[in-house]
């Protein structure tokens, strides 16, 4: 039996379901030469130095350094590009040296944009200390060079700069950062890998229940497929990857924009996100506002996740279609206004008009 000890703040990895799994042979294998800790020495030698060794290979070998040594949690681009794509690319106008491939911001490395796979994305673990010179003895036992680049939350590392396969960097990210990162710009970057689960892929972010209904079957397919869905409100940070993803690397984006809201902790009942007001829902409630009440300020608006209370409305919903007969519920979508104090009761506990004297819905 294997027990995972990294925190789950997402879906626990698991395998493909039978429908499918036959044609995702590939997949697990490169999935197991990252997370399966009993691969050799002379394995590892052969992915990192052999007469087939490539940048891909390479950077196998240090992702699994980092998983199975470690217990790191890998995750991104890499695990979407190469575990489940397996795409590579190089510029289209080469260079005379892979390292020319390497730019500088802000005086840390990146790859350039056309290069596939570019990075390795590591979430370090909760439950132990993380020696980055332990990490860097590890990698010379099997002669990969690297550079350190120290950041309040990351470690970011440049290695194999002057090997002939081509340098790769590597994200190496706090844990307290880690936690915090529950949101999710597309949904094909969702997945990552986990010591010891050598066929399974997890979900950073739990987007498979309503309303969003992805599962890994639908990630995985879209991943084959070079589509994508944006799971957050577009800024300009999200704006260059957009671009990146469709004008770079010729990948197709699925429909509108929506906003995913995680589900809480599952010591608290409800969680508030506030909606940018670049959003669609921020401007669909906007207008419906301004219809009512065109002079009508908005300060904020926060969408709300309560699972529990949204299993209950669709489970509510579904008896009373059954009961109508062109199955609709004929839900209609209404405005309540309260005073501060209500506002907890009816994020955790849902809407009571029993506790309402006064207005519309008063007794």
């Amino acid at each position: 039996m294997k027990i995972s000890i990294i925190s789950h703040l997402g879906v626990p990895p698991r395998v493909f379901r039978p429908q499918v799994r036959s044609k995702y042979h590939d997949i697990e294998e490169r999935i197991s030469h990252i997370t399966d800790p009993k691969r050799t020495a002379v394995d590892l030698y052969k992915g990192i130095k052999g007469p087939n060794a490539t940048r891909e290979t390479r950077m196998e070998a240090v992702a699994w350094i980092a998983v199975c040594k470690f217990s790191c949690r890998l995750e991104g681009g890499f695990v979407r590009d190469w575990v489940v794509g397996n795409y590579t690319s190089r510029p289209a106008n080469p260079s005379p040296s892979p390292k020319d491939w390497i730019e500088y911001s802000n005086n840390l490395p990146y790859l350039n944009k056309e290069v596939v796979p570019a990075d390795l994305d590591c979430h370090l673990p909760t439950h132990a200390y993380f020696d980055i010179e332990k990490f860097q003895d590890e990698l010379h036992k099997y002669h990969i060079t690297c550079k350190v680049y120290r950041q309040d939350w990351r470690y970011v590392l440049l290695i194999d700069e002057d090997v002939p396969t081509g340098p790769f960097t590597m994200d190496l990210i706090e844990p307290h950062v880690a936690l915090t990162q529950d949101r999710i710009d597309f949904d094909v970057n969702n997945l990552s890998l986990e010591k010891e689960y050598t066929h399974e892929l997890a979900m950073r972010v739990d987007i498979q229940q309503r309303p969003y209904l992805i599962e890994l079957e639908a990630i995985v397919d879209n991943i084959k497929n070079k589509r994508f869905q944006i799971l957050r409100p577009i800024d300009y940070r999200l704006e260059e990857r957009v671009d990146k993803m469709v004008n770079i690397r010729h990948w197709t984006q699925l429909g509108q924009p929506f906003l995913v809201v995680p589900n809480p902790d599952p010591k608290y009942w409800s969680v508030l996100v506030r909606l940018p007001s670049s959003d669609k829902l921020y401007k669909d409630v906007e207008a419906q506002m301004k219809n009512i009440e065109n002079n009508t300020t908005i300060l904020s608006i926060e969408q709300i996740r309560n699972p529990l209370l949204e299993d209950q409305y669709e489970a509510m919903k579904r008896i009373i279609a059954k009961q109508c007969s062109s199955f609709d519920p004929n839900e209609r979508e209404l405005f309540h206004g309260t005073n501060g104090e209500a506002i907890d009761g009816i994020r955790d506990n849902g809407f009571d008009d029993r506790f309402s004297k006064t207005g519309n819905w008063g007794k």
